[in-house]
């Protein structure tokens, strides 16, 4: 049997955490597709029908903006993804999810963005400029990684990454992404974001909750403290543009989930396992609270260091 290796490995060590780490992005490779679109769809759909206040939020004055978006999305998925998507007149729809936009409300289905939303895996987020600096001004956002959008709405920068170790308000890394926001042009640059959950919720907007392990009575955020078979690594690819006509910022995030355990069968598993233990055990406290990490980052480098021997 074939086994799917990950997409993105960003652990190997060329995405440290709790770093910037943006890099330049062409334009043909902004949105991924793979062979998990209709299910991420199906997902997006289940949570605009049941809890759609979470999942969309927008400002008014920013339908354009979002028009602007869907405009953006229409002629990139026409040019690169015709395989997935195909042309209805002046629009497009994605292959066996037609239809999708009439399921929802009347007034998810007038919003562009969620139109948008229900072509791509992506999350996508629109970040708007005022008198404080970058602010979320309007957002689809089904597949959280712990944080949530309703929290987050209208915020500037400083205070959306304010729980961030070593990126609140007044730190050099806040200033350099206002910065860096600010600097944006015609170019697109993209980073990565990884953590271990347990399980493979899409929609993940609070860290695991804790349990006792009854083989060692210790907290842990996996069923027995079962590595092997619950835990997740989450990899979020995430994008910036800024729209050529509103001169706001498109963020897009992108969530890839792959078993840890399918590390065991990569050609590369021992260089990855020895770099993703190293980054874990690199991290300080107040990081590993914030990734959720703290109760088990011990098991995960124990995995990880077996799973290097064992190459």
């Amino acid at each position: 049997m074939t086994i799917r290796q990950p997409t993105h490995t960003p652990y190997d060590g060329s995405s440290k955490l709790f770093t910037i780490g943006l890099k330049p992005l062409e334009f043909d490779r902004w949105i991924e597709v793979d062979e998990f679109l209709l299910p991420h769809l199906i997902e997006k759909l289940r949570l605009y029908k049941e809890i759609p206040e979470k999942v969309f939020v927008e400002e008014d004055g920013t339908r354009a903006a979002q028009r602007e978006v869907l405009e953006l999305l229409v002629a990139h998925l026409a040019a690169r993804h015709s395989g997935t998507h195909h042309r209805k007149g002046p629009d497009i729809e994605v292959i066996g999810f037609e239809g999708a936009l009439e399921k929802l409300a009347p007034a998810l289905r007038e919003a562009p963005l969620v139109n948008a939303s229900l072509l791509v895996q992506e999350d996508l987020i629109l970040m708007r400029r005022g008198d404080d600096g970058w602010r979320l001004a309007a957002g689809s956002l089904c597949f959280p990684s712990s944080w949530s959008l309703q929290e987050k709405f209208g915020k500037p920068l400083q205070q959306i990454h304010a729980p961030v170790p070593g990126f609140g308000p007044g730190t050099r890394p806040a200033e350099v992404i206002n910065r860096m926001f600010d600097g944006l042009q015609g170019q697109a640059v993209e980073r990565f974001n990884w953590s271990i959950q347990a399980g493979d919720a899409l929609y993940h907007p609070l860290s695991n909750i804790q349990r006792i392990d009854r083989a060692t009575n210790r907290p842990t955020r996996f069923p027995d403290g079962d590595i092997n078979a619950n835990a997740f690594i989450r990899v979020e690819r995430q994008t910036l543009r800024k729209l050529p006509v509103s001169r706001d910022i498109l963020f897009t995030i992108r969530i890839h989930l792959d078993p840890l355990a399918v590390l065991v069968r990569h050609p590369d598993r021992a260089t990855l396992a020895v770099s993703f233990a190293g980054q874990l055990n690199a991290l300080d406290q107040a990081q590993l609270d914030y990734k959720g990490l703290a109760a088990d980052r011990d098991r995960l480098v124990a995995f990880l260091d077996g799973m290097a021997k064992a190459a």
